[in-house]
């Protein structure tokens, strides 16, 4: 609402709300009401140019026509217009309530829903300093109200932020927590799907040489069979043992990493051994939740891991059947 409309609905008339306030360079509604409560009665300029007899220009026509209408059609000879009647306001003939000038007319007509007007010679008197506190009261209590609902109206918008933004705050936690379980259970599945890979090519391995093995034995036997004793050789001769067969490298398929982090803890996991070192910085991650770079190293043989190392798998770069791996810091 604007502080004109404030004004008039406080029972001011337009035409003396707009010159308070300008004459209170715009400064608000309350200089502009302290002013029109102390100079009720005062003239504005508009009025002043108008002849300073508090009657709108348009009354004042109205009453002269009226006289000279009353002086050429009237019932006897010698009469002038100097006898009649000056208009000095302008009654609302529905409620009878005594206005000023048509500024206050136009606010009465619009606040009431009155349409009938007619000129009064009765002059409307100015407020009495009893009359002009209670008008003071009133519009101070009307201003203190629409003060207290502005306050409530702004506390209650305030709550209501704070409510959404606690709720926006509640829904990014759970979206992140969801995405957090999303992309753990990737991984898991992930590498759930590389242990069966492994698993099942680790049993095609063994079925394979098991057999081989059994090949081997079938034909062993059977080149046995087609062999004699050599007569030549004496019984007391002592067979010689065959010769130890030498084992060959076990083939391992897992390897169990254990990681020491810059605080002191361990962490240990159990890592096929094509998987790149790369898996091993992300299982870190996952464990501690750090998120600044860091570097990896053995210490026995000591060795800093470079960034293509990440890409190797673990056997090439030999840790396997286990080894243990430090974390540091990232140098510059």
């Amino acid at each position: 609402m604007s502080e004109v409309q404030t004004l008039m609905d406080m029972g001011f008339p337009r035409e003396r709300v707009e010159y308070a306030l300008q004459v209170t360079s715009n400064k608000g509604v309350e200089p502009a009401m302290e002013w029109l409560l102390a100079h009720v009665d005062d003239p504005i300029p508009s009025r002043q140019n108008a002849g300073d007899s508090g009657v709108p220009p348009t009354n004042a026509e109205d009453s002269s026509a009226g006289a000279a209408s009353s002086s050429t059609s009237g019932g006897g000879a010698g009469e002038t217009s100097t006898d009649s009647p000056v208009a000095k306001s302008l009654k609302c003939d529905d409620c009878g309530k005594v206005l000023k000038d048509h500024t206050e007319v136009e606010y009465h007509a619009a606040k009431t829903g009155h349409s009938n007007f007619s000129e009064s010679t009765e002059e409307k008197k100015a407020l009495t300093e009893e009359e002009k506190k209670a008008q003071l009261a009133l519009i101070e209590e009307k201003l203190k109200q629409k003060r207290i609902e502005r306050e409530e109206r702004e506390k209650t918008e305030a709550l209501q932020r704070e409510k959404n933004r606690i709720k926006s705050g509640k829904d990014m936690t759970e979206a992140k927590r969801r995405m957090e379980e999303l992309e753990m259970k990737k991984i898991v599945e992930q590498r759930k799907r590389e242990k069966d890979e492994e698993k099942a090519a680790r049993d095609r391995v063994r079925a394979q040489i098991e057999a081989d093995k059994a090949a081997r034995k079938a034909r062993e036997q059977k080149e046995l069979g087609k062999t004699e004793p050599s007569p030549s050789v004496s019984s007391t001769t002592v067979s010689a043992p065959p010769a130890a067969v030498k084992s060959p490298p076990r083939d391992y398929t897992e390897t169990r990493i254990q990681v020491r982090l810059q605080d002191g803890s361990t962490l240990q996991e159990t890592f096929n051994v094509k998987e790149q070192l790369s898996a091993v910085r992300v299982f870190i991650q996952m464990k501690t939740g750090i998120e600044s770079p860091f570097s990896l190293m053995t210490t026995f043989p000591r060795k800093l891991f470079a960034e293509d190392d990440y890409e190797k798998p673990l056997e090439v770069l030999g840790l396997v059947p286990s080894a243990v791996i430090t974390m540091t810091k990232t140098t510059a």
